[in-house]
């Protein structure tokens, strides 16, 4: 196979770093090689996991309210590792997708009513927890059919055994101990033949001998596919020829001497050397009669003691030979070594030397032998993980409201979801959660601005929508009344703000990084979630940034777009894409608090005249200012632009001091005042002349002017006082009613400076 010289030095020295431990030959297993990334599933980027909280939260780093929390119900270790490979690697090809959804329907069916309600005190997910879907993922609910109660029982039964896909990998590298082997190889030896029952339960036998395509229990291609594998008779056999070559008893206790059953002709010289064992303890166990006639001792017995081994032991008075070895005494007794035990020991030890090396080869030979056999059993492992993995997928299905989604077949990427919900959330929340519906067509309305105030449920609705794509392109049911979409090549998502202090990213150069890489790789086929994007650096740079960034994903990806903003600038970009694009909002009821009205009222009067009135005037002629406002969230999405998003009402919610939150009202109300004056002022035409120059003119020389310095103007002709007065009246942001008096003060320079 031709391959490109850098792939064959990396792949040199791979080779080279795997030789270090003895793990060379996983190379030889190809038909166990994937690629990194595949036409047939996406790969979420690490940003995504972490923003939707698909492996963990992002309050405390744990497990409990995330998305495999809450989907996670297998029961082995092997199933919770492939379910998490799903979790992170949703599929694209909707041909594959739909085959785990039939097999999950199937199951479902089998356990019972699909969605339906559930029992009091019991709560949709919670992956493992309690209620209904708990209790049914821990084998205590009783299902209607018997093929997937079976199935459950099983993979109870499976929580007990060891983790047979590490098991088997440790064996295949020959690491493994011969308890390990035997415990692992049985394991899985007991579970086939538990799957061939199920498989052959309409037949008069309990065993088929063959299993490939006889399993009539289920219709679904994708069952019937694993149900083969994991019933694999060949590899029932290769397990029960396997066993029967080891000593199970000896294998626990770690006895590698008597762990080979021999007389099958399948370890030689195992034998060959435990004849040499057992000859030499014979001549030993021979020695003893003339020993006994010797010293006159009838049952005379060899002893042990500290280690030595066949010793003599007579009476201290007892005359021996003078060649025996005097090994140790007591007061009362000897013990000695002859000279042709000490020579039968050393031919016993040196046979038993050979025989542990002889062991020790018979055992890496067979492991090594396993090696022929491991793709086969790696199959039917993987095959027990996906059972286990579309069981918990339908345990997931049995959620109140939760619904089966429909793939289209559309040339155009299309997401159409009709009372949508946060999975998580409604699980964890336990009470009524607001669905909204969702409508997005690459032909159509393919982008949605969404505003609205702070805490309102903006971020809530970008990500349901995520997860909902998510779970669907995981084979799962959603929470949904129904949803119809075609597959994504891929989910984007910038949310949240974080830095990277090691890298020396701050936060805005992170937001930014994160958007450039979804404008790099985003398709027209992608969904790509944008929250508040440029709030970490100014409000023009934000703003800027924001609407340009938009406007590219519109008019150069054009992929389905969710774009949260508060920068009422960038909605206007639906007047440059009709049609295409959406304005909606998160609804809310604001009441009008009087009490906090005249608190403001009668608390500034007495400290601050001028600020004292603009609190007034604000109050009076502006009754929709953030801080005299009761806001209920209503976290439904309609279509229209927000007015405001009531960050006053989030500081109370906070708690921070009333003084500050009556500064902010306050500042707040001036500011919009400005902003509608500037704006109702440049809408009547921008060359008004207020003081008889042209403010075209002015505008090109205004610098600044203090007007209540009379010193700074005494020198100053008119025109140049003008051309410092126009640094005020150009600016066209003060209200109407400032007017007058700016040209009073006018008139008080001119008077002053002389014509």
């Amino acid at each position: 196979m031709a391959m490109p010289e850098l792939v064959v030095q990396a792949l040199a020295i791979t080779l080279r770093h795997l030789k270090q431990f003895g793990l060379e030959r996983v190379l030889l297993l190809g038909a166990t090689f994937r690629p990194f990334s595949r036409v047939c599933e996406m790969s979420l980027s690490s940003n995504t996991l972490q923003q939707l909280e698909i492996l963990q939260n992002n309050t405390d780093g744990t497990t409990k309210g995330s998305l495999l929390w809450l989907m996670d119900h297998t029961h082995t270790p092997f199933g919770a590792r492939l379910f998490q490979h799903w979790l992170t690697h949703p599929l694209r090809d909707e041909s594959l997708i739909s085959a785990r959804l039939d097999a999950v329907s199937e199951l479902a069916d089998m356990m019972g009513s699909v969605g339906g309600p559930q029992q009091e005190g019991s709560f949709p997910g919670s992956g493992r927890g309690g209620g209904v879907v708990g209790a049914l993922s821990r084998g205590h609910v009783e299902v209607v059919s018997g093929g997937s109660h079976a199935l459950g029982d099983i993979l109870v039964a499976l929580k007990k055994i060891p983790d047979v896909e590490r098991g088997i990998t440790r064996i295949f590298h020959k690491t493994a101990t011969a308890s390990e082997f035997v415990a692992v190889v049985q394991a899985l030896f007991t579970t086939i033949r538990q799957f061939q029952r199920i498989c052959s339960i309409d037949e008069e036998n309990d065993m088929v001998e063959s299993s490939k395509e006889k399993c009539s229990v289920f219709r679904s291609p994708l069952l019937k596919r694993l149900f083969a594998a994991a019933s694999s008779s060949i590899v029932s056999e290769h397990a029960s020829r396997l066993l029967s070559f080891l000593n199970k008893e000896a294998a626990v206790t770690g006895d590698k001497h008597n762990l080979f059953i021999c007389g099958t002709g399948k370890f030689p010289m195992v034998e060959k050397c435990k004849g040499a064992v057992q000859a030499a303890e014979t001549h030993l166990d021979s020695l003893l009669p003339n020993y006994r006639k010797l010293l006159k001792i009838s049952n005379l017995q060899y002893m042990s003691v500290s280690g030595s081994t066949h010793l003599i032991e007579v009476p201290v008075m007892q005359k021996v030979p003078q060649d025996w070895i005097k090994i140790c005494s007591t007061k009362k007794t000897n013990r000695y070594h002859p000279p042709e035990v000490l020579k039968a020991l050393d031919t016993l030890a040196l046979a038993k030397e050979e025989l542990t090396v002889e062991c020790n080869k018979a055992w890496n030979s067979f492991l090594a032998d396993f090696a022929s056999y491991y793709v086969d059993f790696r199959a039917t492992v993987h095959a027990l993980a996906a059972l286990d993995c579309l069981y918990s997928l339908a345990i997931v299905s049995r959620n109140q409201g939760y619904c089966r989604p429909e793939f289209v077949q559309d040339s155009s990427a299309k997401l159409m979801i009709e009372g949508g919900r946060h999975p998580v959330l409604e699980a964890t929340l336990q009470e009524g959660f607001v669905p909204n519906d969702t409508s997005l067509h690459a032909d159509l309305e393919h982008c949605q601005i969404i505003t609205g105030p702070n805490m309102g449920g903006k971020s809530c609705y970008i990500r349901q929508v995520a997860l909902i794509a998510i779970m669907a392109q995981i084979g799962s049911y959603v929470p949904a009344v129904s949803v119809k979409l075609r597959a994504f090549d891929s989910i984007f998502t910038r949310m949240g703000a974080s830095d990277n202090i090691q890298r020396g990213a701050s936060t805005f150069l992170e937001e930014l990084s994160e958007a450039s890489t979804i404008l790099r790789r985003a398709t027209p086929q992608s969904l790509v979630i944008m929250d508040e994007l440029g709030r970490g650096t100014s409000t023009h740079d934000g703003v800027a940034i924001a609407y340009a960034t938009l406007q590219h994903l519109l008019k150069n990806v054009r992929c389905l777009t969710l774009f949260v903003t508060h920068y009422p600038k960038v909605a206007e970009v639906t007047h440059k894409f009709p049609g295409e694009v959406g304005s909606y909002h998160v609804s809310y009821l604001s009441e009008e608090n009087s009490d906090v009205l005249a608190d403001n009222s009668e608390q500034d009067q007495g400290k601050d005249g001028s600020i004292s009135v603009l609190s007034n005037e604000c109050g009076k002629q502006n009754a929709e200012s953030e801080g005299i406002h009761k806001i209920t969230f209503l976290y439904k999405l309609v279509r229209g632009a927000a007015s405001r998003s009531f960050g006053l009402h989030v500081a109370h919610l906070a708690q921070l001091p009333e003084t500050c939150i009556l500064k902010a009202s306050i500042m707040a109300a001036k500011l919009e005042n400005e902003v509608k004056s500037r704006t109702s002022f440049r809408n009547r035409g921008g060359e008004e002349k207020l003081t008889g120059v042209g403010e075209g003119e002015l505008n090109k020389r205004c610098n600044y002017m203090c007007l209540d310095n009379p010193e700074r103007t005494s020198g100053m002709s008119i025109v140049e006082a003008s051309e410092q007065l126009s640094t005020v009246l150009s600016m066209l942001k003060h209200p109407e009613s400032l007017l007058p008096a700016l040209k009073a003060m006018q008139e008080q320079v001119r008077a002053r400076i002389g014509p």
